[in-house]
């Protein structure tokens, strides 16, 4: 199976680069100098799953450049969604299988509206990863477990090939029926830790231990549970509770992506956590205070400022 990689920062480069290292057929989309130094260097994984090299690695700036994939493994930002997607369009075929393992809930939607011929599920990633240095990433934490599958539960031979390949490469790849819960999940921890902490400028541990902070966190999460289920979501009620248990186990340093991003001037994906909960809770009649301070306090920062 051909696979392509669009976007390959931590979370493309981690899977892509784990599945080139075990001999599947992967091409890497990058651009600058990540690019330059895939092609000239290879690709490297380094970290607590031990150290892959990809050399050589196929990387092209375009996907036009590639040969026509059968899956496609869609991990830009939220922020830069349209324009992969028109960039993919002159390499995907009909029935192509992509699967977004983008943050927040609706980067499967956005690729849909410009690759109508390719077939698009969603997937959830659960690892902290990211480019450490051109043409090198690493893998900081959590155990780098990939999830996808159908919205509706119906089996797809291609999921089911991709799960295997997966599993070939010694990754914990699952293939599930609940896969729109499970990114509803993992939304409703990663909105409100990832708004919270890039508000705050602190990381995991003294956000979730100062009384104030961990307060707005909890009614964050809170106010994601109550928007899911006027959408059909299946929450639980214990669901609360296991995502509090989930984020207190994170290791104290542990900071988001958006942190990462605020800290370098680069743009938020604030709009697609925080701000999609927001215009939902509106539209659904939910009120989302929280998220929407949250996402106001930000905007000055959206589109990215340098200091």
């Amino acid at each position: 199976m051909k696979v392509l990689v669009m976007g390959t920062g931590g979370i493309g480069g981690y899977y892509g680069g784990r599945l080139a290292a075990a001999g599947q057929d992967v091409t890497f989309v990058a651009r600058g100098a990540h690019l330059d130094a895939m092609r000239r260097d290879g690709l490297q994984i380094i970290g607590i799953s031990g150290n892959h090299t990809v050399k050589p690695a196929k990387a092209v700036g375009d996907p036009a450049e590639a040969e026509p994939p059968e899956m496609v493994l869609f991990a830009t930002k939220l922020g830069d969604t349209e324009r992969a997607a028109k960039a993919l369009q002159a390499a995907v075929r009909d029935g192509t299988t992509i699967i977004s393992l983008q943050n927040g809930i609706e980067g499967p939607d956005l690729i849909r509206a410009h690759l109508p011929r390719a077939h698009v599920v969603p997937g959830v990633v659960r690892i902290s990863s990211h480019i450490a240095r051109p043409g090198v990433i690493e893998h900081k934490a959590q155990p780098g477990r990939i999830e996808f599958g159908e919205p509706d539960g119906r089996a797809n031979p291609h999921l089911e090939a991709f799960q295997h390949m997966c599993k070939e490469a010694g990754l914990d790849a699952v293939l599930t029926p609940e896969i729109r819960y499970n990114v509803w999940m993992k939304f409703a921890s990663l909105a409100p830790s990832s708004g919270m902490m890039t508000l705050t400028n602190a990381s995991y541990g003294p956000m979730r231990e100062t009384s104030g902070t961990r307060a707005l966190f909890e009614d964050a999460v809170r106010e994601v549970i109550a928007v899911g289920l006027a959408a059909g979501v299946p929450f639980k009620p214990t669901d609360f509770e296991t995502i509090m248990k989930a984020a207190d186990a994170n290791p104290r340093e542990m900071i988001t992506s958006m942190l990462v991003d605020r800290r370098a001037g680069r743009p938020l994906e604030i709009d697609y956590f925080s701000g999609t909960l927001v215009r939902m809770g509106e539209k659904l009649g939910v009120p989302t205070p929280t998220h929407k301070f949250i996402a106001q306090a930000l905007s000055i920062d959206a589109n990215g400022r340098k200091a």
